[in-house]
């Protein structure tokens, strides 16, 4: 599962993360925009709030289920095909949608390696980074969710995505972490 999230993001986050419960049964990886450091203090804080051990990502990292892993800021993540095991990959390639780590990259590289057994979640933020994303993970028979207007401090990107009719599914914020357990149940 991939999650993509901009303004607004930490408590929507700090939401959604202890809703899932430690038996979850697939890997979880987010982009929250946010700068370098930062997404080590968020990764600390969702840690302490939930069932699930929540780290900021490292090059090489297994992807696990159990886990979420929160891209490092100035980092864009992806996912790579290592055998049968699945790695973070991190690097400093040029920007997207004037973000690094981007919501659209991590989302293209899923959907190229999961197929689709992909699940998107586009929660509350600013801007169009995961549109292209969710289109790749749509393509490749992939499953999408987004943040639904009411509950989003900007709709901008999960707003997006709704328009451009891409999202199976338009939730409140506080609906998303029991519908996540029963797609991926």
């Amino acid at each position: 599962m991939v999650i993509g999230v901009s303004t607004g993001g930490p408590n929507a986050l700090a939401r959604l993360i202890p809703d899932l419960p430690a038996s979850f049964p697939v890997p979880v990886m987010v982009v929250q925009h946010m700068p370098p450091t930062f997404t080590r203090l968020l990764a600390d804080r969702l840690s302490t709030n939930g069932s699930l051990r929540v780290v900021e990502a490292e090059d090489a990292m297994e992807i696990t289920p159990g886990r979420v892993i929160v891209a490092r800021g100035d980092y864009h993540l992806r996912v790579r095909r290592s055998g049968s095991r699945a790695t973070a990959a991190l690097d400093q390639g040029p920007q997207e949608n004037s973000c690094r780590p981007s919501v659209d990259v991590l989302f293209r590289s899923a959907a190229e390696t999961y197929r689709g057994a992909v699940l998107s979640v586009v929660l509350t933020g600013m801007g169009s980074d995961g549109l292209k994303g969710t289109e790749a993970v749509k393509a490749a028979a992939g499953y999408s969710i987004a943040q639904d207007r009411a509950t989003s401090v900007v709709w901008g990107t999960p707003g997006a995505v709704a328009e451009a009719g891409l999202a199976d599914q338009i939730l409140p914020l506080e609906a998303i972490g029991a519908e996540l357990v029963r797609l991926a149940g």
